[in-house]
C-alpha cells in the first residue's frame, strides 16, 4: 500500500494519476527555464502537484511590469530588486516545504546548459527567445530528456511536447530562427495574462502525464487564441532531413562560448555574458563607481544608473544594460566600468 500525503489526496484519487503516479511525481526532477509569464504558472502548478525536485533557472530580476502576468511575484520583490529565480523559490517554499527547490540566477547558454540539466527528468520551457529553445532542443535530444514547449504573444499561445524518439523535435516544428522583426514582442504587441495562464496550465498537465508515464500524452501542438475564440491542434511531422533529431547535428550546442551579447525580447536592453564566470566584488565597485552615477546593490546584484542608462550587474559578471542603442554600445559600457 502506497501512502499518499494528505496534501496530494485529491490529486492522487484522480484515475489518471493514482497513488503510484503520485509516488513517481514525488521522485521526479524537473527544470524550469525562464520564470516569466509561463514559467511562474508552471512552477506554481508543479510545486503544488508535489514534484520532488524543481530547478528554477532565470537570468532576470523582478520589475513592476512583470506583475501583470507573472503570478508568484509581488511589489516587495520589485522593491528588493530580487532575481526572479530567488523570488520564485522564496514564495514557493511557503507553498510546499516538503519538496526541494533550487534557484539558479543564470543565463542559459551553450557553455552551461549541459550542467544546468544534469540529473533532470523533464524540462519546462518558460523562455522568451528562439535561440534558447533551439539550444534546449539540442541538449534534450543529446541527453534524451523530454521537454514541454510553450509560447505566448498578445491573446495567442501554443504548447507542444518534445519527446526524443517519440515526437518530432523543435527544429522539425520551427526549422530556423525568424528574421529580426518578423515576429512581435510583449512590448510591441502586448500580452494577456489569461493566455499565459491557460497555456501554462496545459503545459503543466502534459508535464504530469510525462512524469507518470501516461498513454494520454498529447502528440500534437495546441494553439489557442482567447480573444478571437480559436482553439485547434496540429499534428507535427518529423522532417526527413532534420539536422537535429535525424542527423544528430547539434549546431546550437556547439556554438562559440566566448563573451556574447543578446538583445532581450520586448525590452530596449542588451544582456552581456562574459566568456568565463566572473566573481564580482560589489563592495569594491560601490566605492569605485560612486562618482559615476546612482549606485546600489544587494547580495544578488548591483545597479548603476548613468542618466538614462541603467546597468544591472549580477554576481557572476553577467549584465543587463537598458536604454542603449545597440549591442556594441552596451559592450563598450560594460568594458568601461567593469572590464572584460
Amino acid at each position: 500500500m502506497i501512502h499518499v500525503p494528505e496534501r496530494y489526496s485529491r490529486q492522487a484519487i484522480f484515475q489518471g494519476i493514482g497513488p503510484e503516479g503520485q509516488e513517481k511525481i514525488g521522485h521526479s526532477r524537473v527544470a524550469i527555464i525562464g520564470l516569466g509569464a509561463l514559467g511562474t504558472v508552471v512552477a506554481n502548478n508543479l510545486v503544488r502537484a508535489g514534484v520532488g525536485y524543481i530547478r528554477l533557472i532565470d537570468r532576470d530580476f523582478v520589475e513592476l511590469s512583470n506583475l501583470q502576468r507573472q503570478t508568484i511575484f509581488d511589489e516587495a520583490d520589485v522593491r528588493e530588486q530580487l532575481p526572479k529565480a530567488v523570488a520564485a523559490a522564496q514564495h514557493l517554499e511557503k507553498v510546499n516545504s516538503e519538496i526541494t527547490l533550487e534557484a539558479i540566477v543564470s543565463d542559459v547558454n551553450a557553455a552551461n546548459i549541459e550542467t544546468l540539466l544534469t540529473d533532470i527528468d523533464l524540462v519546462m520551457d518558460g523562455t522568451d527567445n528562439f535561440e534558447t529553445r533551439f539550444l534546449l532542443n539540442d541538449i534534450c535530444l543529446k541527453k534524451n530528456i523530454p521537454w514541454v514547449h510553450g509560447a505566448v504573444l498578445g491573446s495567442y499561445g501554443l504548447t507542444a511536447n518534445m519527446i526524443p524518439g517519440q515526437t518530432p523535435c523543435y527544429r522539425c516544428f520551427m526549422p530556423g530562427i525568424p528574421e529580426t522583426g518578423a515576429s512581435g514582442t510583449c512590448s510591441s504587441v502586448g500580452v494577456l495574462n489569461m493566455i499565459t495562464g491557460i497555456i501554462s496550465s496545459y503545459a503543466s498537465a502534459e508535464a504530469l502525464k510525462i512524469l507518470v508515464g501516461s498513454s494520454d500524452i498529447r502528440k500534437s501542438a495546441l494553439f489557442i487564441d482567447v480573444w478571437n475564440n480559436s482553439f485547434h491542434s496540429k499534428e507535427l511531422s518529423r522532417q526527413s532531413d532534420c539536422p537535429a533529431c535525424v542527423k544528430h547535428e547539434y549546431h546550437y550546442l556547439t556554438k562559440e562560448k566566448g563573451t556574447y551579447t543578446t538583445l532581450l525580447c520586448g525590452q530596449k536592453a542588451v544582456q552581456i555574458v562574459p566568456g568565463q564566470v566572473r566573481k564580482m566584488d560589489f563592495t569594491d565597485l560601490l566605492k569605485r563607481l560612486a562618482h559615476v552615477g546612482e549606485i546600489q546593490s544587494n547580495r544578488f546584484l548591483l545597479r548603476l544608473k548613468i542618466h538614462e542608462i541603467e546597468i544591472t550587474l549580477f554576481a557572476d559578471g553577467r549584465a543587463i544594460i537598458k536604454n542603449v542603442e545597440n549591442e556594441n554600445k552596451a559592450k563598450a559600457l560594460y568594458t568601461e566600468y567593469f572590464g572584460l
